[in-house]
């Protein structure tokens, strides 16, 4: 996951609103979002290189997401544990988010850069192992996150994360809207974009909310709707390299959680 934009305990229906396109080179297999059927049950796209996942969610009401942290200065060990693994540990398991990420961070740094936010009904938490971050609750509030810390005002960010805040300003959010402005594939300008130290022909390619690029891209866009009484919408819209959409899945259910 690479640009992720969230609403917490922000909207009078919804608990929890998420908007988050996953970039990643278009050879990497993966698998559309579904129920998992080994292990924990979780709703969750799947990397079929590692088994791991880059966002999901449990009928508990758990949702866990990760994107990796753009740090060419550290190169990760060529055993280090997929970042993958982060999310679906935290959604089989029963610990509070802080815990979990208090438990991370004994083992944070054998990973490559990462961002994690894990939550649940009544609480949502962030955690990078860049920075010397430690455990964060969040606040209710409108947060945006891609390949550095959490909010860190990159245009494709900000952008996207104003959008979003306009469009919460409606009693229903519309999940065409919030595909609508996952799907904005106009670069930041010249002289805005991130300096991470990539070639400047990919820095302005990844500076767009939609990555298009013949080799590494917006995979897959995810809109998710967690409402306070309950009711789940997950939905996914899958693309391939030359940016075309080539599939699309829709999932609704009642959440076991509890209710407000």
């Amino acid at each position: 996951m690479c640009l992720l934009v969230l609403a917490w305990m922000s909207h009078p229906r919804y608990r929890l609103v998420v908007a988050a396109n996953r970039d990643e080179f278009h050879d990497r297999p993966a698998a559309p979002l579904a129920w998992w059927g080994d292990g924990a049950p979780m709703l969750a796209g799947r990397d079929l290189a590692a088994g791991g996942t880059w966002m999901g969610i449990t009928r508990a009401g758990r949702f866990g997401a990760v994107t990796n942290f753009r740090d060419l200065e550290h190169v990760p060990a060529t055993d280090a544990p997929s970042r993958g693994t982060l999310v679906p540990e935290f959604l089989a398991g029963d610990a509070e988010p802080v815990e979990f990420m208090e438990r991370l961070r004994e083992s944070a740094a054998r990973f490559a850069g990462f961002n994690v936010i894990a939550g649940g009904s009544r609480s949502l938490c962030y955690l990078s192992n860049r920075g010397g971050t430690v455990p964060r609750e969040l606040e209710p509030g409108i947060y945006g996150l891609s390949n550095h810390e959490l909010d860190s005002p990159w245009p494709k960010l900000l952008k996207t994360r104003a959008r979003l805040a306009a469009e919460l300003d409606g009693d229903e959010p519309d999940v065409a809207a919030l595909f609508e402005l996952l799907a904005d594939r106009a670069p930041a300008d010249v002289g805005t974009q991130p300096d991470t130290g990539l070639p400047p022909e990919m820095e302005r390619a990844l500076s767009s909310p939609f990555v298009l690029h013949p080799r590494y891209g917006t995979r897959c866009s995810t809109v998710l709707l967690a409402g306070r009484d309950g009711r789940i919408v997950a939905a996914e819209r899958r693309f391939d390299a030359a940016g075309r959409q080539t599939g699309a899945t829709r999932i609704e259910f009642i959440g076991d959680e509890p209710r407000e």
